[in-house]
């Protein structure tokens, strides 16, 4: 399993306010039980020395958010095989407040909505041309308490769309046994 995840922080602590289960460290978490063969994060624009130094304990590959979505096809080619089952997992502060003010963490400089769209489209056409098998996707932390008018809520339900259509794609045959 390939796990391709979109959000302003890495969540790779090994313990956060003296807790291992925080919300800050779920992906230290599966990759210390080897949950995941690899994991590749997007969006990322707050990494503390501790979280750099885990992320190269994992073999993680972290991408800036100033990076954009670029390297997402080039990652998936290296970090996945043929027949790979991928998880997606979508946080919705990997997008700028001005995008998506209803979330628990703003973290200005992040990702428009353009960006994500198009990286869940990216995702769609490396996996028919890889053969990937999407399993699986969530999307969290909306707040509709810091939403204004709805702007979030509606991109959560834009977003989760498109994530459902992406696990839809029908499944495309097993790549041939190599020669």
């Amino acid at each position: 399993l390939v796990l391709v995840h979109f959000d302003a922080h890495s969540d790779l602590y090994h313990e956060f306010e003296g807790d291992r289960y925080s919300h800050a460290c779920p992906f230290a978490r599966i990759m210390e039980e080897g949950r995941v063969k690899r994991l590749l994060q997007f969006g990322v624009r707050t990494l503390t020395p501790h979280q750099r130094a885990q992320a190269a304990r994992f073999d993680v590959l972290v991408h800036h958010a100033a990076e954009g979505a670029a390297p997402l096809a080039a990652s998936l080619a290296r970090a996945t095989a043929p027949g790979d089952a991928v998880y997606v997992s979508i946080d919705l502060d990997v997008l700028d407040p001005a995008f998506a003010p209803g979330v628990a963490h703003h973290e200005p400089g992040g990702w428009s909505t353009r960006e994500l769209l198009g990286a869940i489209a990216t995702l769609r056409r490396c996996g028919r041309e890889r053969g990937l098998r999407f399993l699986a996707a969530d999307l969290v932390e909306l707040n509709p308490l810091r939403d204004l008018q709805g702007v979030t809520a509606m991109l959560a339900a834009k977003i989760t769309r498109e994530l459902l259509q992406l696990l839809m794609e029908p499944d495309l045959p097993p790549p041939p046994p190599p020669a």
